[in-house]
């Protein structure tokens, strides 16, 4: 036998893989869902891994169209005709977005699509190829959110500290002395001037004994998340709440606390969170508010969130003001505190609360005619939605 005649029966006697052959592997990946769609976007393959991941059988997707597998505002947004011109174009195109399964459920996919030819290089349809990467999702959120809330916590200790140095500290230098004087001078001291001293000595106690509290509450919006157990509420037994704690207050200046919150009207907060953010907005609306005044707190429904208005008919604020009420510095904390006028820390405590729980705040005012502070929470439990990652 010639060596010509050995190579060629070695050659006849190796094995050549069958299009079953590479079916049954392409079936075997039950990892992966490999599918394949005609030129007018049908279906026309399904492996096991397809079926495994979306939840339908072969049988079920024979002959649905390509969009099936996408989410409903994919198909709005002619994702499925994109992913198929872009592999034209450009021989494949890559993708990771959210996809639907039987059952309304989606995954995080990162997929592929390409042409696919016959011998002649015509395209006779589209292979497409992805796999759930739902869990690595999950777990690259988490990082980033771990991320986030750790650069937030720096810098509320950074706040905290710039208030517990400045604001805290200074007025304490001056309660000190105040007390010393009175110590050294007491057989001394006339009556009214020690009267005095004693008033402005147990009014400085109390606003930092007020700051401290505003601190704690603050602090707690990171620092004991445990704490969080939002649910779904009714507004109007905590806007009722806090007017009962503070009618003694409004009553001093003959302020009238009225509501037209209906019932049944409820959000999904925090119950301490809630109670705080009111307490805390109709307290300042109080102290801006002068005598004979109103203070109104009414809410209405917005798509899926709660608008809530307190309103008062108090000394309003000029634009400046406005712009910096809700993130204040050290220096503007101790000024407004100085000058009785600002919330402070207050707000920045409101604004914080907010945000733990889905909402936010602004405020619309005219000076001399009075202020609107709004505010926003979910009506309902917020559903995690999801994300194109190519329109964040």
């Amino acid at each position: 036998m010639t060596n010509e005649q050995a190579a060629s029966k070695v050659l006849k006697s190796q094995y050549v893989p069958t299009s079953e052959f590479y079916s049954q592997i392409i079936d075997s990946l039950q990892d992966y869902s490999i599918f394949t769609v005609d030129k007018e976007l049908n279906i026309n393959s399904w492996n096991s891994g397809a079926a495994k991941i979306f939840e339908y059988e072969t049988d079920e997707m024979i002959g649905k169209p390509f969009e099936t597998i996408f989410t409903e505002e994919d198909r709005k947004a002619g994702v499925p005709k994109n992913e198929i011109d872009k592999a034209l174009q450009s021989g494949r195109s890559v993708d990771i977005r959210w996809h639907l399964c039987k059952d309304g459920t989606t995954f995080y996919a990162d997929g592929l699509v390409f042409p696919l030819k016959n011998e002649k290089e015509e395209v006779i349809g589209y292979v497409k190829i992805l796999r759930d990467i739902t869990q690595r999702k999950k777990s690259e959120d988490a990082i980033r959110k771990y991320t986030k809330e750790l650069e937030e916590l720096n810098t509320h200790k950074e706040g905290i500290l710039a208030i517990l140095s400045h604001d805290l500290r200074s007025p304490l230098a001056g309660i000190i002395q105040s007390a010393a004087y009175l110590k050294l001078n007491f057989d001394k001291v006339k009556p009214a001037l020690a009267k005095e001293l004693l008033e402005e000595l147990h009014k400085a106690t109390n606003n930092e004994l007020n700051m401290l509290d505003y601190l704690v509450e603050w602090a707690r919006i990171k620092y004991a998340a445990d704490a969080f157990t939002p649910a779904k509420i009714e507004l109007i037994n905590y806007v009722e709440k806090v007017f009962e704690l503070l009618k003694e207050t409004a009553a001093v200046k003959t302020i009238n606390l009225h509501h037209d919150i209906k019932e049944k009207t409820s959000v999904f907060a925090d119950e301490k969170m809630l109670l705080s953010i009111i307490q805390n907005i109709v307290s300042n609306a109080i102290k801006h508010t002068n005598a004979g005044g109103e203070i109104t707190v009414t809410a209405k429904e917005s798509e899926d969130k709660m608008i809530v208005e307190i309103k008062d008919t108090g000394i309003g604020m000029s634009k400046e003001i406005q712009d910096k009420l809700f993130a204040p510095q050290v220096n503007s904390l101790s000024k407004a505190r100085e000058d009785n006028k600002g919330a402070g820390i207050g707000l920045l405590l409101v604004k914080g609360f907010l945000e733990k729980n889905g909402g936010e705040i602004w405020v619309e005012s005219i000076e001399g005619q009075g202020s609107s502070f709004y505010f926003t929470l979910p009506i309902d439990k917020p559903l995690d939605k999801p994300v194109d990652p190519e329109n964040k």
